[in-house]
């Protein structure tokens, strides 16, 4: 569009607004270089905050490194001190398994959730609905974890007794559901129910938006050959978003990964039995850096520093791995088109 055409839209000459100078002005390669600059300087400060983070944890966790080694990965306990029987012995095998298994299980809770209501949203739900539950979602997003979690400790986990005693009466011939005591409050299964409501709003709101964007041509041809509204969902929006989805899913992930003081409140911290999620105790390396900071000495400073470390590289790495899903994801959506 040309200055000429802008001012016969804009009606100048004609009683109309008189058209903005930055209108007039074309951009230069002056102002090409320093927008381009600019972003790229963005861009770079975000990963250099990134590297400091993590180059930060890792100096300050060099002493538990050297400590035990690479047994801070397979050690169980968390003894940052010495006793009488020996020296200080360390490490986050149980809570590194208590951070993937809670968080698995909260996937595998809050992802069917977050679809379903994403998708009674965008596609189903009546236009004077919308505004509605797309606030709730939203606000569901602001509330604390601390509230999440007292109203886990206090409400939801004696609610689910009854079903954790269910599940370890006919699913006790899986590991994962094995219970050597009969105590099901505390668990990793209540937990990860916490985190998996928690990492709903999150998966909802960016799925939504996702399937708002949606072509309308695709949407209004998939009609005009007969097909549903639910084959519409399943065969031109589901596929248009599965880049976007499978983000979104990454993100809820790495929140339940890094959430610290819902578990923390909701698990009494114990290193044994990790695989077992009906049992009594665990921990997860975010709600044990919560609970023990502060305590341990110098040594216990720098092994929650190095636990930290260790969650940041993790969590990393599953980024990194969900950007390339990402990526593949879009490029056979290309392909198909």
């Amino acid at each position: 569009m040309s200055i000429t055409d802008i001012r016969q839209v804009l009606g100048e000459g004609a009683g109309g607004p008189p058209v903005p100078r930055w209108i007039e002005r074309r951009p230069n390669a002056v102002d090409r270089w320093v927008y381009r600059g600019g972003v790229r300087l963005v861009a770079l400060s975000t990963l250099l905050v990134l590297f400091l983070i993590g180059f930060f944890l890792f100096l300050k966790g060099i002493p538990a490194f050297r400590s035990q080694g690479l047994h801070f990965l397979t050690n169980t306990g968390f003894q940052t001190e010495p006793t009488k029987t020996g020296p200080p012995v360390f490490g986050i095998r149980s809570a590194l398994t208590g951070t993937v298994v809670t968080s698995v299980f909260a996937m595998i809770i809050g992802v069917p959730v977050a679809m379903a209501a994403a998708l009674f949203i965008s596609e189903f739900a009546p236009a004077r609905l919308k505004p509605l539950a797309t606030s709730l979602i939203d606000l569901l997003a602001a509330v604390p974890s601390v509230v999440y979690g007292l109203w886990g400790f206090i409400f939801l986990s004696p609610h689910m007794v009854g079903v954790a005693k269910w599940m370890s009466v006919h699913l006790s011939f899986i590991p994962f559901f094995h219970v050597s005591t009969p105590l099901f409050t505390s668990s990793q299964f209540i937990a990860g129910t916490i985190l998996g409501l928690m990492v709903v709003p999150i998966i909802a709101s960016i799925s939504r938006e996702v399937f708002s964007l949606t072509p309308v041509a695709e949407r209004e041809a998939a009609i005009a050959l007969g097909a549903s509204r639910a084959t519409v969902v399943r065969r031109v929006v589901l596929p248009f978003a599965r880049g976007g989805v499978i983000g979104a899913i990454m993100l809820g992930l790495g929140r339940a990964m890094g959430e610290a003081i819902a578990v923390a409140i909701i698990l009494s911290v114990s290193f044994t039995n990790p695989y077992h999620i009906l049992q009594v105790g665990g921990t997860t390396i975010a709600s044990l850096i919560a609970i023990r900071f502060g305590s341990g000495g110098q040594l216990g400073l720098a092994a929650l520093l190095a636990a930290g470390f260790s969650l940041f590289v993790f969590t990393l790495i599953v980024n990194t791995a969900a950007s390339f899903i990402v990526n593949r994801s879009r490029s056979a959506a290309a392909v198909e088109l």
